[in-house]
C-alpha cells in the first residue's frame, strides 16, 4: 500500500509566475483577466482643487520673491599647476553664498568662503556671472566684502536690526547649500548672545542661534526676519556629521552694519589703541585681581600713560607694586583682553572713552583719547 503524502506547496510549471516568465521570454502578450477586459482605458486621477494659501505660505513666497534677487552664489578659485608643464590655471576651490550690499556692486560674505582663494566669481540670481575683486576683510568677525562690475541693476538686501530680536521669532535663510542655488529654509531664533570662534581664534560674541537648516554652501548668506529684512549673516553650524543638525549660527546684522562700511572705506578694520600690554590670566589669578585686563606695560607717551594709568611692576624688595586693571569700557564690563579688543573695535582713533580702572581695592573712572592702531 502506498503511503499517503500531504500535498506539497509547489507551483507547477503551469502556475502564473511560470507563465509570466515564459511570456516575458517569448515576447508574447498575456491575455487580460476577464474582469479587466471590460474596463475602460486607464485615466489620470482627477485633481482636487487647492484651497487658498494660508498666511504663512503667502509670507514665505513673498519674502523669497523679494529677497532672492539680492542673494548670490560665490565660487572661490585657486591656482593649480599642470603636472606635466609649467602652466598654471584657476580651478574652482569651493562655493558659498553672499548678498548684495549696495548698488555700487559690493557683495558681503564670510571671510572663510574666500580665505584661500586666488580669485572669486559671483553669480547673480539671473545666472549672470562676474569676476569679483576683494575690497576688504575682517577675519576676526569672519566677514569679507567683494565688488563686482555688474551690467544689470543690482538689488540691495533690505536692512534690519538685531538688537531687538527675541527668541522664538520666525526667520528665513536663503543660500546655496551643497551647490544647490537659491534654496530657502525656515526656522526660529533659537537663542541669542551665543559665542563662537572665528578663523583667527578670536571670539565672536552676540551671535544668533537658529534652527533654520544651514548646510555647507550656506556660509555668507542672509538670515532674514519675517519681513524679509537682514538680521544676520549665516556663518557656522554645530554638527558632528557636517550636515544641518538644527543648530546654526549667524553674525548679528548690527555688527555687520558696523564692520562693512569701514571695510568699504578703508579695506580693513584699523583698531584704536590704548598703548598697553596686557597680563595673562595666570597673573590675574595669582594676584587675586578682579576680572579685567591687568596692565603689564604702559607705552611711553601713549594714551594710557597720558591718562595716568600704571602697570604692575616688580618692587625693589621683590614684591609686586600694584598697577591698574581695566574692568569696563564706557560701562561695558571686560573680563579679559579679548573683551577689551571687542569693545575698542567699536571706536576709532581720536575717540574718547571712559575706562573703569581698579587699583589696590579702589575703582575710578578715567577718560582716555584713543590713538590709531593697526588692524
Amino acid at each position: 500500500m502506498t503511503p499517503h503524502r500531504p500535498a506539497a506547496a509547489v507551483r507547477r510549471p503551469g502556475s502564473l509566475p511560470c507563465l509570466l516568465l515564459a511570456a516575458a521570454l517569448l515576447g508574447a502578450a498575456l491575455p487580460a483577466p476577464a474582469a479587466a477586459q471590460n474596463r475602460s482605458p486607464a485615466q489620470p486621477r482627477a485633481v482636487t482643487p487647492r484651497g487658498p494659501l494660508d498666511a504663512d505660505e503667502r509670507n514665505h513666497i513673498d519674502v523669497f520673491k523679494r529677497v532672492s534677487p539680492s542673494v548670490v552664489n560665490i565660487t572661490s578659485l585657486a591656482l593649480q599647476r599642470d603636472l606635466f608643464s609649467p602652466n598654471v590655471s584657476q580651478v574652482p576651490n569651493g562655493t558659498g553664498t553672499g548678498f548684495v550690499w549696495d548698488e555700487a556692486g559690493h557683495i558681503v560674505t564670510n571671510f572663510h568662503v574666500i580665505q584661500e582663494a586666488s580669485a572669486a566669481r559671483v553669480t547673480l540670481a539671473d545666472q549672470s556671472s562676474y569676476r569679483a575683486e576683494l575690497v576688504g576683510a575682517f577675519p576676526d568677525r569672519d566677514l569679507a566684502v567683494l565688488r563686482i562690475d555688474a551690467k544689470a541693476k543690482l538689488t540691495p538686501i533690505p536692512m534690519g536690526s538685531s538688537r531687538d530680536l527675541q527668541v522664538g521669532q520666525k526667520v528665513y535663510a536663503i543660500g546655496n547649500p551643497f551647490g544647490l542655488d537659491q534654496t530657502m529654509t525656515t526656522g526660529i531664533v533659537s537663542a541669542l548672545n551665543r559665542e563662537i570662534e572665528s578663523v583667527t581664534r578670536r571670539s565672536i560674541r552676540g551671535v544668533i542661534q537658529t534652527d533654520a537648516a544651514i548646510n555647507p554652501g550656506n556660509s555668507g548668506g542672509p538670515l532674514l526676519d519675517s519681513a524679509g529684512r537682514l538680521i544676520g549673516v549665516n556663518t557656522a553650524i554645530y554638527s558632528p556629521s557636517g550636515g544641518s543638525s538644527g543648530i546654526g549660527f549667524a553674525i548679528p546684522v548690527d555688527e555687520v552694519n558696523r564692520v562693512v562700511p569701514r571695510l568699504i572705506r578703508d579695506g580693513r578694520i584699523v583698531r584704536p589703541t590704548l598703548g598697553i600690554a596686557a597680563g595673562t590670566q595666570q597673573l590675574t589669578t595669582a594676584l587675586k585681581l578682579p576680572k579685567g585686563v591687568a596692565l603689564l606695560r604702559v607705552s611711553p607717551g601713549g594714551p594710557a600713560q597720558r591718562a595716568g594709568l600704571q602697570a604692575f611692576a616688580r618692587a625693589r624688595d621683590g614684591g609686586i607694586e600694584s598697577g591698574d586693571v581695566i574692568t569696563a569700557v564706557n560701562g561695558e564690563p571686560v573680563a579679559d583682553f579679548d573683551d577689551l579688543l571687542n569693545e575698542l573695535e567699536r571706536f576709532q582713533g581720536g575717540d574718547t572713552v571712559t575706562l573703569s580702572v581698579w587699583r589696590a581695592g579702589r575703582t575710578r573712572q578715567v577718560s582716555v583719547r584713543l590713538a590709531t592702531g593697526e588692524s
